[in-house]
């Protein structure tokens, strides 16, 4: 049995003892560029993660709401709202300021999942709050909250090559085949990094994820 499989597993006999749907209490969003021709690109890591979970465990995130693509589901025994912004990566906080401000959702009960070109390819970070570092999509999403306090896993998809190599070009750049399979273990672990935070908190999730 993979480890999605036994995620799956844990995750469906938690939603299978939430009797009641209840309203949703957690967002949790993916960040990347809609379209085929960024499919797999470094840039779209929290894409990557939230498509794989979907693939393993039934979950849907294909709904069009709030300018993304979004699906209701349990992780960590909470009722979550799974989210895939639309309106490119510069824009993505306009999506989660309408899905928030729609189910009361503050900025501690908002977890993104986003590349990092600081860590190694498949490497994951979880933070609990702090600055963009650079990343134009949460930058948007800090200035759109007013609020940087919302926990981030962060996926690592490798430095430049060199000094000299465009910024842009690289995170739009695709994985390696031989990167992939490093990343979609990523993929997996970054979903449980998710649910860890929601289910026991940021710091616990650091703990068991960080270094990975």
């Amino acid at each position: 049995m993979s480890i999605f499989d036994i995620f799956a597993k844990l995750e469906q006999e938690r939603a299978d003892k939430d009797t009641s749907a209840g309203a949703i209490e957690w967002l949790v969003v993916g960040l990347g560029n809609p379209g085929s021709q960024y499919e797999n690109t470094r840039h779209n890591a929290g894409f990557c993660a939230l498509d794989a979970y979907a693939a393993k465990t039934g979950q849907r995130i294909d709904r069009m709401k709030f300018k993304a693509l979004v699906g209701e589901g349990t992780l960590g025994g909470k009722r979550v709202l799974f989210m895939k912004p639309q309106t490119f990566m510069n824009l993505s906080g306009e999506a989660v300021r309408d899905a928030a401000a729609f189910y009361k959702i503050p900025p501690e009960r908002i977890v993104v999942l986003f590349d990092d070109i600081s860590l190694p390819v498949g490497r994951l970070r979880v933070r609990p709050k702090g600055s963009a570092g650079g990343q134009n999509g949460v930058k948007n999403i800090i200035y759109q909250l007013n609020s940087d306090t919302f926990p981030r896993v962060k996926i690592g998809i490798g430095a430049k090559p060199h000094p000299d190599y465009d910024l842009a070009d690289w995170v739009l750049s695709k994985f390696t085949a031989d990167e992939l399979p490093t990343l979609q273990d990523a993929a997996a672990r970054a979903m449980e990094a998710t649910a860890e935070i929601i289910q026991n908190g940021t710091a616990s999730a650091a703990q068991k994820f960080n270094g990975q």
